[in-house]
């Protein structure tokens, strides 16, 4: 028996139970970590592929480093190249396109990076927005202004949950729904 609660969720016929986190004071979000959940990640990329199929994407573009699994597996499931915004700015990156975010999770705010071999990958393509969760809409946001500088036409935003307020992400497509936790004293 564990010492912390979790919620239950089923994604994709692949039953998990989510850890509760405190983000701040009398405020828990259920984590998803698909790091190394090779069940999870095949079953989710299986299931949006089918939903973003008829999207006839050129690319997917992820962030680092939770949905890369997600984005390699739903790249193999479409036949569509992806591409991974980077966190930290490394030299050879070259002339890389950034934009800043505030992560949920750490309460940080963190930079993406596009490379510059990568741009010309999405530069006038179809593009695919993918994360592992979208909760606060700050890392899409991110990816979105990115994509915008770079001249990518995104045509779908998807991941395997969104969290908090559902009404906000009524255009995106996911498999399920989180919600927030509030405390109640």
């Amino acid at each position: 028996m564990s010492d912390f609660e979790t919620h239950p969720v089923d994604v994709a016929g692949v039953h998990r139970d989510l850890r509760l986190f405190a983000i701040k004071p009398g405020l828990r979000i259920a984590i998803l970590n698909i790091l190394g959940d090779t069940e999870l990640v095949q079953a989710a990329a299986r299931v949006l592929a089918e939903r973003l199929k008829a999207y006839r994407a050129d690319i997917i573009v992820a962030p680092e480093a939770k949905a890369i699994p997600l984005a390699y597996a739903l790249s193999l499931e479409l036949k569509t190249p992806y591409v991974i915004l980077r966190k930290v700015y490394k030299p050879y990156m070259g002339f890389a396109l950034k934009s800043e975010t505030l992560s949920i999770t750490t309460g940080e705010p963190q930079t993406l990076y596009l490379d510059e071999k990568d741009r010309e990958a999405v530069k006038g393509k179809r593009v695919i927005l993918l994360d592992d969760v979208i909760s606060t809409g700050s890392t899409l946001q991110g990816l979105r202004l990115i994509m915008d500088k770079a001249g990518a036409d995104v045509i779908a935003e998807a991941a395997i949950f969104t969290e908090g307020d559902r009404a906000q992400w009524e255009n995106i497509i996911a498999l399920g729904h989180l919600p927030v936790f509030v405390d109640k004293n």
